[in-house]
């Protein structure tokens, strides 16, 4: 990321954005108005022997697959940012996360793609962790396990690029993508050339039962994912498609994102990243929008697996 990207970032977030929009609520738990959304997942009703899928918002999904519940970075709650005295000043929500934290099952694994605070949200953890605590395991990127390693797990393990991990008879691969790592600016980070020592970031690809999965994190476009076409097709691609203004050079827009799920041969492409809070400049329905128009005019038969907040993605056998 370069300075004046980081710049902009920051005045954003910590500046103009995040903090400006704390005055009109300032600090959680007061509750800000998110629209509900329309669809609602029904995890009590799903078979384990199927391979499930649904969006509970921003960057965070429920997985059932084939009878592990994996949850993708965990945003639970009507704000991300800084916590301070059992508060969070920081943007909220607009719209509701399709499950309260209440109806949010326990997961088997939580699968964490990087450390920014709309992907690793204390909160949400502490609130999984100390509601079942000792029986979560966590996978999370390289340097980033010291911001969480105080909850109870049953276990955390850190990935760096290209390792390679089983746990509950999946196994996982974490995939470079194209993004940063600091969660504040003066900390160590892999896109800053301190690829050891710096906060990391990931993609992930899940394999079970003869099912491949792609977890795509955060990222802009890059050709890292063209290397997973020796697979012979990816059953499922969930992939980032918004804050890509002003932010092109560390997120994708929904065309990048719908080709870098052609390169992975993936058959059906699942949205994240967007909808749940005011991150970029781009309209709020902006993302969808162009994403229906990149499927529509993908050169491959993939399929969208589903749209909206809430709804629900269900691949049989």
């Amino acid at each position: 990321m370069q300075p004046s990207t980081r710049r902009s970032f920051l005045r954003s977030w910590f500046g103009g954005g995040a903090l400006a929009a704390a005055g009109t609520a300032l600090i959680g738990p007061a509750r800000a108005k998110a629209s509900p959304v329309e669809h609602r997942p029904l995890p009590g009703t799903w078979k384990e022997d199927e391979l499930t899928v649904a969006w509970i918002g921003h960057s965070t999904v429920l997985i059932n697959f084939h009878g592990v519940k994996i949850l993708t970075d965990p945003i639970l709650f009507d704000r991300i940012g800084l916590n301070f005295f059992g508060g969070t000043i920081g943007p909220a929500r607009i719209t509701e996360p399709a499950l309260s934290p209440d109806d949010i099952p326990t997961p088997d694994i939580v699968l964490l793609s990087h450390a920014h605070m709309d992907h690793m949200d204390v909160p949400s953890l502490e609130f999984l962790t100390k509601r079942s605590p000792g029986t979560i395991d966590c996978i999370t990127a390289h340097r980033t396990s010291d911001v969480i390693e105080h909850l109870p797990w049953k276990s955390i393990q850190e990935m760096d690029w290209t390792a390679k991990h089983t746990l509950r008879g999946i196994r996982f691969d974490a995939l470079p993508v194209k993004h940063f790592g600091w969660r504040y600016p003066w900390e160590q980070d892999r896109s800053k050339g301190q690829g050891k020592s710096g906060r990391s970031y990931n993609a992930y690809l899940l394999r079970a039962n003869g099912k491949r999965l792609v977890f795509g994190g955060d990222t802009a476009y890059t050709e890292s994912f063209r290397t997973l076409a020796q697979l012979d097709g990816i059953d499922v691609a969930i992939m980032p498609v918004g804050a890509y203004q002003p932010w092109h050079s560390v997120h994708c827009t929904p065309e990048e994102a719908v080709d870098m799920a052609n390169m992975m041969k993936a058959r059906h492409f699942l949205p994240i990243h967007c909808m749940t809070f005011r991150q970029g400049t781009e309209t709020f329905q902006a993302p969808v929008k162009r994403l229906f128009q990149a499927i529509k005019d993908s050169p491959t038969d993939m399929k969208l697996g589903y749209a909206f907040i809430g709804q629900t993605f269900v691949m049989k056998g």
